[in-house]
């Protein structure tokens, strides 16, 4: 059985970023960060990106304290929803590495392998 397709979201949001073997994570300035659980449905991932783009327009412009807060809360409740926060999408049970510079992971020797970039 094969993984879901991501969405157009999801494929922009790592689009020239490279993705560990696995396919949990992605990589930016050496950092990696956790994917999307490629297991959510497709219209459930929408929704929730749907949210988090919203959320993330909530915190543009002049806001109050309290509403920064509300939408804080918003992007993180969507990203855990997501699988990129809180307990890991994996069953396997390997450890999270999210937001961990990948060459002190065990990443170390495919990231050093990957091209210059």
């Amino acid at each position: 059985m094969g993984r879901p397709a991501p969405s157009a979201h999801a494929e922009a949001a790592t689009a020239g970023h490279p993705t560990t073997p696995d396919g949990r994570y992605f990589v930016v300035r050496g950092r990696l960060w956790r994917k999307a659980n490629p297991q959510l449905p497709p219209a459930q991932r929408e929704a929730l990106v749907r949210q988090l783009m919203e959320a993330r327009r909530a915190l543009r412009g002049r806001r109050s304290d309290e509403e920064r807060r509300a939408a804080r809360e918003q992007v993180d409740q969507a990203k855990r929803a997501l699988g990129e926060r809180g307990l890991v999408w994996w069953t396997d049970g390997a450890p999270d590495f999210n937001r961990r510079m990948a060459r002190n992971t065990p990443y170390r020797d495919w990231f050093a392998a990957l091209p210059p970039g």
